[in-house]
């Protein structure tokens, strides 16, 4: 009568013959996480200060409209006020619009820059924990082999 074999037990057997030191992968997970850490600072900042250019641009903005709803002595003042309001919103807006492209520009040089970094550093981790893993099958194989 055949026996089937234990693959379980084979499995096991196996395994424990090439153990594994998990630390690499620790560092890695802990290294990325510091990555992930920088990368939502970089947005949070950014999405600070584009809240501060938006809430200076409604207050300018409505600032300007008061110019417009006091009362004038002659029709011509009203013509006068809304010019001034347009002249004085396409500036602002022309200031708002380049602020933000600021914004932009820095959180772009941000990010490459912790991509670079990242993919440095992932390197590097992938090499580490490769050599290790490689020296720790040699010998694993060598023991075997005795």
């Amino acid at each position: 009568m055949n026996t089937t074999q234990d693959y379980t037990k084979m499995m096991q057997d196996m395994m424990g013959s090439f153990p594994m030191d998990m630390s690499a992968y620790q560092n890695s997970f802990k290294t990325y996480a510091a990555f992930g850490e920088k990368f939502s600072k970089v947005a949070l900042e950014a999405a600070e200060k584009s809240n501060e250019i938006s809430s200076k641009w409604m207050k300018d903005t409505l600032a300007k409209m008061g110019d417009i709803a006091t009362v004038k002595e002659e029709p011509t003042e009203y013509t006068k006020a809304v010019s001034d309001y347009a002249t004085a919103q396409a500036e602002m807006n022309a200031e708002t619009v380049a602020a933000f492209a600021e914004i932009a520009k820095k959180v772009q040089m941000e990010t490459v820059e912790l991509m670079l970094a990242a993919g440095k550093d992932a390197q590097e981790d992938a090499t580490a924990a490769m050599k290790k893993v490689g020296g720790e099958a040699t010998s694993a194989a060598k023991r075997a082999a005795k």
